[in-house]
């Protein structure tokens, strides 16, 4: 990954949009550099970029160690790589073994994604919510329950029971 302007990232750091807006145009071809080495496919690499960036615009302002942009990004990008996939059915996935066993790896991914959202229409509106601000918005538990007025505990055991519906509807 390329080396940053020190003064980019100062600026960045401290809540200049401009600065932001220029480190996340370039960044974006180290980002996609590094996704497509990382990920499974070329999609999981495009949502990687995307999320990555995300985070970046996100995280801007609190950048602290300058030097060490580089490795924070290519570490936000293999964790985003990682989670893609389990994202997906809730729990790490094999492809070697799915694709051996002929499950979910012999489908395309167009089809996958559509199960999944029809999977995800299913769910009854509390899990589907808490679904969502979890794995997609990316939430905390405590943000949830407080967004949801609702306890951790709840929350937990709504997540549970939403990813094993998931789950059970992509898989059966």
């Amino acid at each position: 990954m390329a080396r940053y302007p020190v003064d980019l990232i100062a600026a960045a750091s401290a809540s200049d949009v401009g600065a932001i807006e220029r480190l996340l145009v370039l960044a974006r071809p180290d980002i996609r550099r590094y996704a497509r080495q990382k990920c499974r496919s070329a999609s999981d690499a495009e949502d990687a970029v995307q999320e990555t960036l995300f985070v970046l615009f996100r995280k801007a302002e609190g950048l602290r160690r300058i030097e060490s942009m580089s490795a924070w990004l290519f570490t936000v990008v293999y964790r985003i790589c990682i989670r893609l996939p389990v994202r997906l059915v809730g729990f790490a996935l094999d492809v070697d073994t799915a694709d051996r066993a002929g499950e979910l790896g012999t489908v395309p991914v167009d089809d996958l994604r559509i199960d999944l959202a029809r999977a995800l229409q299913s769910l009854p509106p509390h899990y589907r919510d808490v679904l969502l601000l979890r794995d997609l918005e990316e939430l905390t538990i405590n943000e949830i329950a407080e967004r949801l007025g609702t306890t951790r505990e709840a929350v937990k055991a709504r997540l549970h029971r939403a990813r094993a519906l998931v789950r059970e509807y992509l898989v059966g």
